[in-house]
């Protein structure tokens, strides 16, 4: 039943608008599932798609996690054999709500295994089902790796847990064969290869390592290191990042743990602490040499994302296009109770239970887990993902936990009364203590012989024992009612946002009339529709790399830039291009061979998303690159504006120029002068101007979306093809356009 309500809290989305990917990086996935399908794994692997990066293009096999892709074509091509045929969008559309199901189960036994409780589990499922953060990337249509890659993290720590209680060998083979998959299906494979060396390591310096450790981490570092290699993007990084780093490290100092144990055992306690002092002297030389070696040689280091992690400023002063990505911000308080609602309440008294109640292996490892996940989603709110199945099952040890007692202490009043009830005596004392309460029975049997007095002090010590273990009926009933209104507003929270805030596709918007009535904005699709049925097949569209994955998977026309952001120079020259005057920009974009210029403009439909909003990151990835690029010379007295107050450079950049083109004509509001943002709240500086080398070509309904026709140079035509084939003599006529050209 969990696992139904997860998959349907997730469908608001097809319900209220239909069955569409949503999102920016949604639609590359798509677009290479349906590749995938249509052509093979063998053209999969070999696809070179020359309509991304216009004019370096993109090798697609080498430079993905396929996962998500395979998943998808695997499900398609089995629905097919069996006689039941489904369209890849709706396969791909429903793909994260089933496995957000699958999580569900994932998280319950996980919990289940960890606490060996089942309510646990059951409230642990239950949470991760309607949880917000984890919706916000598994709605219908959110085609994206985290969809499938939440799933395949949880698993993994189910089965590693299965592994190190059990030691087998088979847990250990499963736990790969799952880390695999999660390689295979989104970056954050690195989480489980520092997070598992982590837990490794520590077992070790609280002394609970044991030899169930060590078979299941040896089958999981060896056979997971062989099998991660196999992912064309990964390849030798497993060796050569500093993200698999902790993982080598850890592998060769447990093994050394484990035999300078078996050699103390061995051996007499002055011979062990001199080779002690040499090993250890040895093993400093070597690890100073290699930090050494590595660091200076380039043979290995942290990707910008991962230095972003250590050092939540690095990106903002040496990768500018990582801190320009809205998920990469750190996370503000308003953040954690948006997204985990209530369940942040619970999380300290969970980590008590996990870290001083009762430690167990298990309990353990979701302390670290929940340790580290918390430390991450501060610097980074996308990893938000990451921290929400933890929180999960640690709010749902806290809470299960209270609700034990709470309910015992009330069950035990209602029925047997609070102060002479046996059942409370052995019930709710502590394991510890339940010997000293048995041996405490036993002398009042006995106390007959020893007299009544004694017998009397001997049951009023039982009685003090038992009060003390157990919550006091008011509290408890305080308790239970607190916490069921405490699930229930959770419960609201979550489905409220699955319904609004969560099942809104970035490409159709919405909104709302003054009687309450919902109207649709359609415009991005519009614009795109209009690029595929009005532009040359062959043309090629200048934006900013946000809508590069949307263009070409909606309009089948060629980007210059797009969201896989691999490329930071030719992002910088597209930010460049919008950041300088009209007649420097039509020389950038000509040299860049492109045809037309697509921007976002919310000043007239109140969108705050748009390239007015974005550009000042553009100005500094730009800048980055190119000295000449300012970000000062857009500011005016140190603010950003757009109003009479702008900088000149700001009114001459062509953003301003292609964003507020005629804006000046039109009246946004009745008690407003024309030309009037609804996003900045203020009147344009400058309204009447001429685009000199650019044609206005489309603005949609409500110029959400503009597209602008890049002009050809003067005394050129776009028709020299044309003109050549009149022209030319029989010999050439006919030719198709590609050996007119190589005529030429």
């Amino acid at each position: 039943m969990i696992a139904v309500l997860a998959f349907f809290v997730r469908v608001f989305s097809v319900i209220r608008y239909e069955s569409v990917i949503h999102e920016f990086d949604p639609w590359f996935n798509f677009r290479t599932t349906r590749f995938l399908t249509e052509k093979g794994v063998y053209e999969f692997w070999n696809w070179y798609d020359s309509e991304s990066w216009h004019p370096l293009g993109r090798v697609i096999g080498g430079t993905i996690f396929p996962g998500i892709m395979f998943t998808s074509s695997m499900i398609k091509w089995a629905l097919d054999f069996l006689a039941f045929p489904l369209d890849i969008r709706n396969v791909c559309v429903f793909l994260a709500p089933v496995f957000a199901g699958f999580t569900s189960l994932s998280t319950y036994y996980l919990t289940k295994e960890c606490t060996n409780r089942i309510e646990s589990g059951l409230l642990a499922a239950l949470f991760i089902a309607i949880v917000p953060s984890y919706i916000s990337r598994s709605v219908a249509g959110s085609y994206d790796n985290e969809g499938v890659a939440i799933w395949a993290l949880v698993n993994t720590f189910y089965l590693w847990i299965k592994a190190v209680n059990t030691g087998s060998i088979l847990w250990s083979v499963l736990c790969t064969l799952q880390y695999f998959y999660m390689v295979a299906a989104w970056g954050g494979y690195s989480f489980i290869i520092n997070l598992i060396p982590i837990f490794v390591l520590g077992t070790m310096f609280i002394n609970k390592f044991n030899m169930r450790i060590y078979v299941a981490y040896s089958v999981f570092y060896t056979l997971g290191s062989l099998m991660a290699m196999l992912i064309t993007f990964v390849n030798f990084a497993v060796i050569k990042s500093s993200e698999h780093l902790a993982s080598h490290c850890v592998f060769f100092i447990m093994n050394a743990f484990v035999i300078i144990e078996y050699v103390k055992k061995n051996l007499q306690a002055e011979q062990f602490k001199a080779l002690t002092r040499l090993a250890m002297s040895v093993s400093i030389a070597i690890f100073i040499f290699a930090f050494i070696f590595l660091t200076l040689s380039g043979a290995t280091r942290f990707s910008g994302r991962s230095m972003t992690l250590l050092d939540p400023t690095y990106a903002k002063k040496y990768v500018p296009i990582i801190a320009s990505v809205s998920e990469h911000q750190p996370t503000s308080w308003s953040s954690y109770f948006f997204d985990l609602g209530y369940l942040i309440i619970f999380l300290p008294i969970g980590f008590y239970y996990c870290l001083v109640h009762k430690v167990t292996l298990g309990k353990l490892f979701l302390g670290m887990y929940g340790v580290l996940a918390t430390y991450f989603s501060c610097v980074m709110i996308r990893l938000m993902l990451v921290l929400a199945p933890i929180a999960c099952i640690i709010a749902a040890i806290a809470i299960s936990e209270i609700l034990r007692k709470a309910s015992k202490s009330v069950r035990v009043y209602l029925t047997q009364g609070f102060e002479d009830s046996p059942a409370s005596m052995m019930g709710e004392i502590d394991a510890p203590k339940k010997k000293s309460v048995e041996q405490a029975s036993s002398s009042v049997e006995t106390s007959s012989k020893k007299g009544k007095k004694e017998a009397a002090a001997q049951k009023q010590e039982v009685r003090k024992q038992k009060s003390k273990s157990r919550i006091p009926f008011d509290a408890a009933i305080v308790i239970l009612l607190f916490i069921i209104g405490t699930l229930q507003g959770y419960i609201y929270h979550s489905t409220q946002l699955a319904s609004e805030a969560y099942s809104s596709p970035s490409i159709i918007l919405s909104g709302r009339k003054n009687d309450g009535t919902r109207y649709i904005i359609d415009d991005y699709r519009e614009a795109y529709y209009w690029i595929k049925q009005n532009t040359p097949k062959d043309a090629k569209i200048m934006s900013w790399w946000d809508y590069g994955y949307q263009i070409t998977g909606m309009s089948n026309r060629t980007v210059l830039v797009d969201n896989n952001t691999w490329n930071n120079t030719h992002i910088a020259t597209v930010g460049r291009a919008m950041a300088s005057n009209e007649e420097e920009a039509y020389k950038i974009a000509r040299s860049l061979d492109a045809n037309y210029v697509l921007v976002i403009f919310g000043g007239m439909s109140h969108y705050s998303g748009d390239d007015i909003s974005k550009f000042l990151w553009m100005v500094r990835i730009a800048a980055g690159v190119f000295p000449q690029v300012k970000e000062k010379n857009f500011y005016n007295r140190g603010h950003y504006r757009v109003d009479n107050m702008m900088s000149p450079t700001m009114s001459e950049s062509l953003m301003y120029r292609l964003a507020y083109y005629r804006f000046g004509e039109i009246r946004t509001r009745g008690d407003k002068p024309s030309g009037f943002d609804t996003v900045r709240e203020c009147e344009i500086g400058l309204k009447k101007y001429d685009l000199k080398y650019f044609r206005e070509a489309y603005t949609s309904d409500r110029w959400i979306v503009r597209i602008f026709e890049v002009l050809p140079l003067p005394n050129r035509s776009t028709k020299i093809y044309t003109r050549f084939q009149k022209s030319s003599p029989p010999a050439l006529k006919g030719f198709s356009s590609q050996k007119v050209m190589a005529a030429l």
